[in-house]
């Protein structure tokens, strides 16, 4: 008796799984079926493409304009009056500072150096 109960349950299994293959692959075909159709019907639905000139507005499509050319900026002119007598001015100045305090002799000295040899 042992031998027919698995004999019975081997040929189940046997025709259920053929069944559940066979069903698989209906299903996977079909599927690709129904796939290549909406493919087809969404080509046939759709309109072309609109043959519109190029818009005027974008820059992609319009060369640059001329760039309109400038003057060289004015070369900065020379300090008015005698040169000397402003640097002995400015040197004036910062001996009174100096004298005053509000000075070092290091800050003295570094701005006298831009003074004399700008």
């Amino acid at each position: 008796m042992p031998g027919r109960l698995i004999r019975g349950v081997a040929r189940t299994a046997v025709v259920a799984g053929t069944a559940s293959a066979v069903a698989g692959r209906v299903q996977h075909r079909q599927q690709n079926k129904w796939a290549a159709q909406d493919q087809a019907a969404a080509a046939e639905a759709a309109p072309p493409p609109p043959d519109y000139p190029p818009q005027q507005g974008y820059p992609s499509q319009q060369p640059y304009p001329p760039q309109q050319a400038y003057a060289p900026p004015p070369a900065p002119e020379a300090p008015a009056g005698g040169g000397m007598d402003d640097k002995l001015a400015q040197l004036k100045q910062l001996g009174e500072l100096k004298d005053a305090g509000v000075l070092t002799d290091a800050e003295f000295e570094a701005q006298k150096g831009k003074i004399l040899y700008a």
